[in-house]
């Protein structure tokens, strides 16, 4: 099944220099091919089996690596965009920021050991969630971290500013859905 949706990639893109000249209709299509195609040949990797000769795992190595490189991308505009979005909104909220995690998810005022233990677990947890792949929120594992450190030390918590987090945790994922499901619907209804 993998040699056919391989060859169905093949003679998709033959005779083009990108995905860009792939008639729009075909695109997700290719695009889902292409990343299917390279998410089995890394669990075939993973797994070993089947068992490869040295050549042909680097055959397919390369083939993924290709695959990778049409599928696994993001434009600039769209890394300037973000960036600047992060850096505008630091810039504006940055003291309430502070504030919320340095004073008010503890009853007493976080200290510089606190400080370093949740600075640490926030690097291992976010080091550790990018090795296996899974998306974390660096602002979720700090501020856990600091409750934590909070909670250690006995310094109590102030459980509205938690109550608070825990809502916008679990909100931001099924908000967001809906708000990028209703702007993707009225664009694509404008253009």
């Amino acid at each position: 099944a993998l040699v056919a949706l391989a060859h169905e990639i093949d003679r998709s893109v033959a005779g083009r220099s990108s995905l860009a000249s792939v008639p729009a209709e075909q695109t997700g299509n290719i695009r889902n091919d292409m990343y299917l195609t390279s998410e089995a040949l890394k669990q075939m990797a993973k797994t070993n089996s089947p068992a490869f000769s040295a050549d042909d795992g680097k055959v397919l190595t390369a083939y993924r690596g290709y695959l990778d490189q049409a599928t696994k991308f993001i434009p600039d505009w769209v890394k300037v965009a973000v960036a600047i979005a992060l850096g505008l909104g630091t810039m504006v909220g940055w003291k309430r920021i502070v504030v919320t995690v340095g004073e008010k998810i503890g009853k007493e005022h976080l200290t510089y050991a606190q400080g370093g233990s949740a600075e640490l677990v926030a690097m291992a947890t976010i080091g550790a969630a990018d090795m296996y792949g899974l998306p974390v929120s660096t602002t979720h594992v700090l501020s856990s971290g600091v409750a934590g450190t909070m909670a250690a030390n006995r310094s109590g918590l102030q459980w509205s500013t938690i109550r608070n987090l825990l809502m916008a945790w679990v909100l931001t994922l099924p908000v967001s859905i809906a708000l990028a499901a209703a702007l993707y619907w009225l664009l694509r209804h404008l253009f």
